[in-house]
């Protein structure tokens, strides 16, 4: 189940992608499988082992086109181990919501970023979040859990203060908004109520079959109740300095 929609979010084959947080490797996959140079970075090393499991299973079983490579390391986002741009593609999806100092991460993550290369960010949709905060506390009072909510225009403000540009938005995972709903009613942790099991078992049978149906149910509650919000935004190349204007003196030896 992807959240970056790579319609919008061109991909080249050879591109070196950094996906930061990449928890089970979603994205990471899907960019391995479309030829990039992926590192995986992720500071639980648990699912670092498995995204690395992955890669491997998905290398031995031809999955990925000739020239692609992954990696997958244990790393802190607010101190990437790679030098300034060094990086095509960066993405982070729902992370930022659990990091306090979500302004360092960005800092980072452009700094690795070369100019002219993209970026993805996506969070909790704030009308979404909010219900499931008023719904539950244990939805959001956990340690590593969602600490802040953003809005869509404070998350757009925070990637330009950043030195970013972004350059298109959208919302995503529409139906699964009642899904956590019903689970911040019921009880995070209670997957044996009825209503939380039988929409769990429609959003698997959507992920795995992607019936027409339900792909247009979704297209349509995506402006209204998408789950997250996406952000995409370039890093500008830095203009060049002026030369420096010749003196007059400086100017006649030039012509002597």
């Amino acid at each position: 189940m992807l959240t970056v929609d790579f319609s919008r979010f061109p991909l080249a084959a050879g591109d070196r992608v950094l996906d930061l947080g990449c928890g089970a490797g979603r994205h990471a996959f899907e960019c391995y499988r479309r030829g990039a140079q992926v590192v995986a970075l992720d500071r639980n090393g648990e699912e670092i082992r498995e995204v690395a499991k992955w890669f491997a299973a998905m290398k031995e079983a031809g999955e990925a086109p000739a020239g692609a490579t992954a990696t997958a390391m244990e790393g802190d986002a607010l101190a990437l181990p790679f030098p300034d741009d060094s990086f095509d593609v960066v993405i982070i999806s729902e992370v930022m919501e659990h990091i306090p100092d979500d302004k360092g991460v960005l800092a980072e993550m452009v700094r690795v970023l070369k100019p002219g290369g993209r970026i993805a960010v996506t969070v909790p949709r704030y009308g979404p979040e909010k219900i499931c905060w008023a719904l539950s506390d244990a939805y959001h009072e956990v340690e590593g859990g969602h600490i802040r909510i953003y809005r869509g225009d404070e998350l757009l403000d925070r990637m330009r203060e950043a030195g970013l540009k972004p350059y298109g938005t959208h919302h995503a995972h529409g139906l699964h908004s009642p899904y956590w709903w019903l689970k911040c009613a019921f009880g995070v942790d209670n997957d044996k109520a009825l209503p939380v099991r039988a929409y769990h078992k429609l959003l698997v049978w959507d992920i795995m079959k992607k019936p027409r149906a339900t792909r247009l149910a979704e297209q349509a509650l995506n402006p209204l109740i998408g789950k997250s919000f996406v952000a995409y935004a370039t890093k500008p190349h830095t203009p060049a300095a002026p030369a420096p204007q010749a003196t007059d003196d400086a100017a006649r030896e030039g012509r002597a």
